[in-house]
């Protein structure tokens, strides 16, 4: 009998009530406010991949000369709260020629991803898509090409971009009156909003020193918030190779201009000499796997406070915005475990981090956004046609996205176990728990301290094979189960084994 049979039946129900009564434990939450939830907080990232991965391209639809439908609802349902449009290519993306008539923009050659790109889907494209899906658009502007030269001698000419260059894109973007958009056949401005200066400008021996790095921040920042004082602008302060975060010097000279500062939280290659998270290994040690991805997570922990400190001792206005992410595992980023549930340990662990931080932390993202070929992407893309559908990391942030409050609260006490971040909206108190044990469930019953819990449900994703695994033929094989607790039980649940949840409880 499958787990869905099972549940159908209400044996679940039952076989819940009488563990449940077996020394549950409490989760206990303080409901005091300590924070507002960012809308942003589940961020997507797109950028073309040329051939290296099918992405972009692969997710318009040329016969209907529009975006995939299948590719759409399928991000509608996910729910991003911002899409971000970048990374390396933005470095040498022109914007000017993503504009006018589709027929007759440039081709543009994709130099770190290989192939080239039609430009079909450029800035009204792009901004239709993100109001389509309920998303706010961030781009990252081409910012003198994060520093590294070659750009500006290319073949194909200059493609390095200055601050007039992304202040214009701002003037495009979000003036009434601008006539270059009014002739494009967009009356109405786009409003975009969320912009950030460059891309990674620190990793790499190419690209910026820190004191180039800021200076230009500055003078981009300037540029662009005179053309639009309204915008929000997110600065770069990661480190370049082992030297101290840029963060600090950034905001003692920058952070009047800017709103967040970013990092990227790369690098998240196990460190064990012995690792089974390399090539197919972990097949034949799926536990040892499941720890040792738990033992990643701990330095997302450990990357969130260092950053939170350094922000904190040059003022304490910014946020942080993690604008890229994902599991770096060998192959690269082509990994098979990323299509397991075995992998939403990490994931799910990782966004109660960032929602614990949430103070501070108002991006996260988890992975690339969508493609054809890469693990590491969140909506995967049947080609030439077919569906779209969720990958592990992206199934976790549906699922927390869909059942969350508007302010952070605190998670006073809860099994061993049992990782909780919990928020509120009013009397709802919803908490985002993941079950880090491998082979074992965990009872606990639910408490918030000066209110009695009046309703609970729990919607919850747990195979019982942890190695199962998403692909087109089951694309909705990890859509969540919903059960409802009840009172003569203590709304008590056990959770199990790796199982990620999202519990509602209604209160008084």
């Amino acid at each position: 009998m499958d787990r869905r049979t099972f549940v159908g039946t209400g044996l679940l129900a039952a076989a819940q009530s009488r563990l449940a009564a077996q020394g549950a434990e409490r989760v206990v939450v303080d409901p005091q406010p300590l924070f507002d939830v960012s809308p942003y907080f589940y961020l997507q990232f797109m950028e073309p991949l040329g051939t290296t991965d099918g992405s972009v391209e692969a997710a318009w639809d040329y016969d209907a000369d529009d975006w995939r439908k299948d590719f759409v609802d399928v991000v509608r349902d996910l729910a991003p709260g911002a899409v971000r449009w970048g990374g390396l290519y933005s470095r040498y993306y022109k914007w000017r020629e993503g504009t006018g008539d589709p027929a007759r923009r440039p081709w543009a050659r994709n130099y770190v991803w290989g192939g080239k790109e039609t430009n079909r889907v450029g800035t009204r494209e792009f901004v239709d898509f993100c109001r389509r899906v309920g998303a706010e658009p961030l781009y990252c502007v081409n910012f003198l090409s994060d520093g590294e030269a070659r750009y500006r001698h290319t073949p194909e000419g200059d493609r390095s971009g200055d601050a007039r260059e992304a202040a214009e894109w701002v003037t495009y973007a979000n003036d009434p009156d601008d006539r270059a958009r009014r002739g494009h056949g967009a009356r109405d401005p786009y409003n975009i909003k969320l912009w950030q200066i460059g891309n990674e400008t620190s990793y790499g021996d190419a690209t910026f020193g820190k004191e180039q790095s800021i200076a230009h921040t500055i003078e981009f920042a300037k540029a662009m918030k005179e053309r639009d004082p309204s915008i929000r602008l997110i600065g770069w302060g990661d480190r370049h190779g082992n030297s101290e975060l840029w963060a600090r010097d950034l905001i003692e000279r920058a952070g009047e201009h800017l709103d967040y500062v970013a990092i990227h939280m790369m690098g998240q290659s196990p460190r064990r000499p012995e690792t089974v998270l390399k090539d197919l290994r972990y097949q034949k040690e799926p536990e040892r796997a499941w720890q040792e991805l738990l033992e990643l997570s701990a330095n997302v922990e450990r990357r969130v406070s260092e950053l939170e400190q350094a922000i904190a001792g040059a003022g304490n206005r910014h946020g942080i915005a993690i604008t890229e992410g994902h599991l770096s595992l060998s192959p690269g980023n082509a990994n098979p475990i990323l299509a397991e549930w075995l992998s939403a340990v990490y994931h799910a662990r990782s966004f109660n981090i960032y929602q614990r931080h949430g103070a501070k932390v108002k991006m996260a993202i988890a992975a690339d956004f969508e493609g054809t070929r890469w693990t590491v992407n969140a909506v995967m893309l049947q080609v030439p046609r077919g569906v779209s559908y969720l990958m592990p990391v992206a199934s976790v942030a549906r699922l927390f996205k869909a059942h969350e409050g508007r302010q952070g609260v605190r998670v006073a006490a809860a099994p061993a176990g049992l990782d909780v971040a919990a928020t509120r909206s009013g009397n709802r108190i919803f908490l985002h728990v993941v079950n880090t044990e491998y082979g074992r469930s965990a009872a606990a019953e639910f408490a918030v301290e000066g209110m009695a819990v009046r309703a609970a449900k729990v919607h919850w994703i747990a195979p019982e094979d942890l190695r199962q695994y998403v692909n087109a033929d089951q694309p909705d094989i990890f859509r969540p189960t919903t059960t409802e607790l009840k009172a003569e039980d203590g709304f008590a649940w056990r959770f199990p084994a790796g199982a990620v949840a999202a519990v509602e409880l209604e209160c008084s």
